[in-house]
């Protein structure tokens, strides 16, 4: 990856996993390199007066002997399974902060002098 476009991004977990990638999503390799003669490279313009520090970015794994058709198919398969699962799993959230959280719901339940609990107006 250039490190040096001011499209590249990265992620550190608390982990150690570390994710590079293209804020574009250019770079069908990711995180080993971006295409060669990406059009949209723009090198980071840095002030002058700028100092870099001594953090280093950790080493990416070495690239898989696979060839790269075969390393860009399974990165779309992985892509394409989270792209479905996402409607889902925002369908999820959305229902449940409609709802509210436990303690919201259990305060609604009580409101109309429902005792049914034990828990007193007074």
């Amino acid at each position: 990856m250039r490190e040096d476009c001011c499209h590249f991004q990265t992620r550190s977990y608390s982990d150690g996993e570390v994710a590079r990638f293209c804020t574009l999503d250019l770079a069908p390799e990711a995180p080993w390199r971006c295409p060669e003669n990406c059009p949209r490279y723009e090198r980071l313009l840095i002030d002058s007066g700028f100092e870099a520090g001594s953090l280093a970015l950790p080493p990416v794994e070495e690239e898989p002997d696979a060839p790269s058709e075969d390393i860009v198919g399974v990165l779309d398969e992985a892509e394409d399974i989270v792209n479905a699962a996402a409607p889902e799993v925002i369908e999820d959230l959305d229902r449940n902060q409609k709802r509210g959280s436990w303690w919201q719901r259990l305060s609604r339940r009580h409101k109309g002098g429902d005792d049914s609990m034990g828990i007193s107006d007074r």
